[in-house]
């Protein structure tokens, strides 16, 4: 299915624009298992589950890993 979706784009605020988005990836969400995941996904999983075996990384739960990413982003 090819449905063309048009948005006035130039006429959403950046709230707006950002409400699309979420309803796209919950949409998404509902039907994750027909969403192929890139080749690099793969690869990215098995270099890092060889890290976290060898003790190079170690998982932070979400909180620490949210405050992290905000401290490292301008």
């Amino acid at each position: 299915m090819n449905a063309e979706v048009v948005l006035p784009l130039e006429k959403l605020t950046v709230a707006e624009k950002f409400e699309v988005l979420q309803t796209v990836w919950d949409d998404l969400l509902l039907n994750s298992e027909y969403v192929p995941a890139p080749e690099w996904h793969g690869k990215y999983l098995r270099e890092m589950k060889e890290s976290v075996a060898a003790g190079k990384e170690e998982f932070v739960d979400f909180e620490t890993a949210e405050r992290l990413i905000r401290e490292q982003t301008p």
